[in-house]
């Protein structure tokens, strides 16, 4: 399963830097030519997703985070969005708790980007910078308001864009990073999205709209 989700990368390469990539790498193209890579995108992800929970419910790959050798997140693209930015797009299979301490509580990630920063003057030394930015939901009661002998609350999954937020090791405490299983962070919620899930196209749509300063 692992070497079938890499040959699947160039695939998925293509079809987001194609569709997506500022400036464009193919030149200008049709919005229905873009739209249509973009579904194409949209369901080789959510068909691999598929797989890989049938996979799991034989037992044949592990969908857990904290194991090196589970399949719980798969690479799904990469894109520019200017000449010193680029996105690159991975899925979860199932949702997974935000941190292996589940900090923040009852809150679940679907979706992961990276945005990394290269320096305009390359050659001087200087590191690459990343950011994370999730697709998670939260869970939330609400009271049905049925009688009180069916008055169990609702759980619904409030949907949002957020951003990884390191709380420690601190970068230069080399030691505290070869004890620590996991960097500790919170999340910083950027964009509320709703009771509805958003596909995957939509979902990174909307973390453009965020980085570009154009979300509402």
């Amino acid at each position: 399963m692992p070497t079938f989700l890499q040959m699947c990368e160039p695939y998925f390469l293509y079809l987001e830097a194609a569709a997506r990539s500022v400036p464009p790498i193919y030149g200008p193209l049709q919005e229905l030519v873009r739209k249509g890579l973009l579904e194409i995108s949209q369901q080789l992800t959510l068909r691999l997703e598929q797989l890989v929970l049938m996979y799991a419910s034989f037992g044949f790959v592990d969908l857990e985070e904290t194991n090196p050798l589970s399949i719980s997140c798969f690479f799904c693209g990469r894109f520019s969005i200017s000449l010193s930015h680029e996105v690159s797009i991975f899925r979860y299979c199932a949702p997974t708790a935000y941190t292996a301490s589940r900090f923040p509580r009852y809150l679940y990630k679907k979706m992961r980007w990276h945005l990394e920063a290269t320096p305009e003057a390359p050659g001087h030394g200087q590191d690459s910078l990343v950011d994370y930015y999730f697709l998670c939901y939260r869970d939330t009661w609400e009271d049905t308001g049925q009688s009180p002998a069916n008055s169990c609350p609702q759980i619904q999954k409030l949907w949002s864009i957020g951003r990884w937020v390191p709380l420690g090791p601190a970068e230069d405490d080399l030691y505290s990073w070869i004890l620590c299983p996991q960097p500790l962070g919170d999340y910083q919620q950027l964009l509320t999205i709703g009771f509805e899930e958003p596909t995957p196209t939509l979902a990174t749509d909307l973390l453009v709209q965020i980085l570009t300063g154009q979300a509402g």
